[in-house]
């Protein structure tokens, strides 16, 4: 049980998926004619934009919040 609610194997890779069906979803939503193509950009967009914010806070956290580039004395 505490797999199931620590996200087990996925547990690193749910913010990717959900942001893939997504924009796979948006894509869709176009193709079919549910959605007009500023509407779908918008979304890709907002969605690119989350899994990249997820994957520049995985970095600070690596480096458990010190800044990397060090400036020579």
């Amino acid at each position: 049980m505490k797999k199931i609610i620590s996200g087990g194997f996925m547990a690193g890779h749910r913010t990717c998926i959900i942001s893939g069906i997504g924009i796979l979803s948006a894509i869709g939503a176009y193709l079919v004619g549910d959605a007009d193509l500023f509407t779908m950009l918008q979304s890709i967009f907002t969605l690119g934009g989350i899994y990249f914010l997820r994957k520049s806070s995985e970095t600070k956290r690596k480096t458990n919040g010190k800044n990397s580039r060090k400036i020579s004395e």
